[in-house]
């Protein structure tokens, strides 16, 4: 057997290549990739072929949110078997640190994610992993449900930290992929009321078929104003910035309520005038997201009984030996694209 690999072998630049089969070591599984998203941050180290300090050397593969068959076992593998379609979770923490033994295992600072340089990701044919990473596919969701699990994990963790309840008046900014499945994890948490937010009518027109209540297109209606007509003045309860943008980072603060909550799900990584005075005497609760911990079972769960539909992302598939077209698809048509998937 061959292993296909679409190495990035420069800025923007993926050649397919091939290599052996890995095989398993204790604890660990081949999985045979069937379906494997392309992430944002893919796309960031995809143009800039760096994330922040980590910079890349080439080749390096990209990929992290992918589902697949499990073709092989180590020893000491119990929780699943050759046969098993599975998703994983990418991220595998130390194990000892206070934040792995307290499940916050998502800020453990030795954690090893992959497609996180200098970790290898998924976009490759075979992929040799922890088994206590792999959560077995119900019958009823197909591989291309399971690469859609990590994004949705997202949201959920996101939701989780807001803590978003019924009766609740939810406001997402930025209807991407992590803001939608954000929506989606807000609806399957009863809340009341969820009002999304973009520039692109095309993105909310989306929004509103998967759950919004209310949608606001920005670049046309001043956001505050219209979410405190729509409260009765108190404005949202909780407010998620899934945009990454600085200008909603400002904008969660003026259509927060008072004692409501904040939720950060994008990376901001320009200056953002923020306004401390306002979001004291608010006494406003701001909360961060990075990954997620935890969630991959209620994940499973809530596909699987019909409460979150991920069939109706529609995702754009392209098959593997096209990575760099489904790249270039992605860069692209950003107002489009909610997720583009390889098919191996």
């Amino acid at each position: 057997m061959e292993n296909r690999v679409a190495s990035l072998v420069g800025k923007a630049q993926i050649r397919m290549t091939t290599g052996p089969v890995p095989s398993p070591g204790s604890g660990e599984v081949l999985i045979k990739v069937r379906h494997c998203g392309i992430c944002g941050s893919d796309v960031h180290n995809f143009q800039e072929a760096r994330t922040g300090k980590r910079v890349i050397s080439f080749p390096f593969v990209l990929g992290h949110e992918f589902a697949g068959e499990i073709v092989e076992t180590g020893k000491n593998v119990r929780n699943v078997k050759v046969g098993d379609r599975v998703c994983v979770e990418p991220g595998v923490g130390c194990g000892e640190c206070e934040y792995c033994k307290s499940g916050r295992y998502n800020l453990c600072q030795n954690m090893k994610f992959l497609s996180a340089y200098p970790n290898v990701g998924s976009m490759q044919d075979y992929v040799v992993f922890p088994a206590k990473n792999c959560f077995k596919l119900p019958d009823n969701l197909s591989t291309v449900e399971g690469a859609l699990i990590e994004p949705l994990a997202v949201g959920l963790h996101a939701a989780n930290r807001g803590n978003v309840k019924c009766g609740d008046t939810v406001l997402v900014l930025g209807t991407g992929c992590i803001g939608i499945m954000t929506l989606l994890a807000c609806k399957a948490k009863n809340a009341t009321r969820i009002i999304a937010v973009d520039i692109f009518d095309n993105r909310l027109q989306k929004a509103k078929e998967l759950g919004a209540s209310t949608v606001i297109n920005s670049k046309q209606e001043d956001v505050a104003s219209r979410v405190a007509g729509l409260t009765d003045g108190k404005f949202a309860d909780v407010v998620f910035e899934t945009a990454g943008r600085p200008e909603t980072l400002v904008m969660a603060a003026d259509a927060v309520k008072r004692g409501g909550t904040i939720v950060t799900v994008g990376n901001v990584s320009n200056p953002t005038p923020l306004r401390p005075v306002e979001i004291n005497m608010k006494e406003i609760d701001l909360k961060c997201v990075f990954r997620y911990a935890n969630v991959y079972p209620l994940a499973l769960e809530l596909i699987s009984s019909g409460k979150i539909d991920l069939k109706a992302l529609k995702p754009d598939i392209f098959p593997f030996e096209e990575t760099a077209k489904a790249f270039d698809y992605a860069i692209h048509n950003g107002q489009s694209v909610l997720k583009c998937i390889l098919e191996m």
